[in-house]
């Protein structure tokens, strides 16, 4: 293997741990990957996110994660979003193609998407800071 080589392998390295590194992320994106989401697509959803993040440059400050089922298995796959100064929200019915419209709209452009929203805080218990 060639300086060269080994050096673009470090890089490569370097960006897949700091994906998993955890410290000074202030976005949270969580994917259910419970059998009853990954039955519906929950892996493909899991991948696109990762391609959308890497692709507008999230990585440093987005955390992509995996939990179990969520208990809304008629609506996965499903995914909790977490954006300081946003309320928390699970989006249900989150198939690949909708990963690109979550990274966009709401984890850049601070929009939520509330025709796929499932479960947020009621307004009234919702403060601003």
């Amino acid at each position: 293997m060639t300086l060269e080589e080994l050096r673009k392998l470090r890089g490569n390295v370097k960006s897949e741990i700091e994906k998993r590194d955890t410290e000074g992320k202030t976005i949270e994106v969580i994917v259910g990957m419970g059998t009853c989401g990954i039955a519906s697509g929950a892996k493909e959803t899991f991948n696109a996110f990762v391609k959308e993040i890497d692709a507008k440059g999230l990585g440093k400050s987005v955390l992509l994660r995996q939990t179990g089922c969520m208990g809304m298995c008629a609506n996965e796959p499903t995914v909790e979003v977490v954006v300081p100064g946003m309320p928390r929200v699970i989006y249900g019915n989150v198939k690949a193609p909708v990963a690109k419209d979550i990274v966009e709209k709401h984890l850049i452009g601070h929009e939520l998407l509330d025709k796929l929203i499932l479960d947020r805080p009621a307004a009234d218990i919702i403060t601003n800071k």
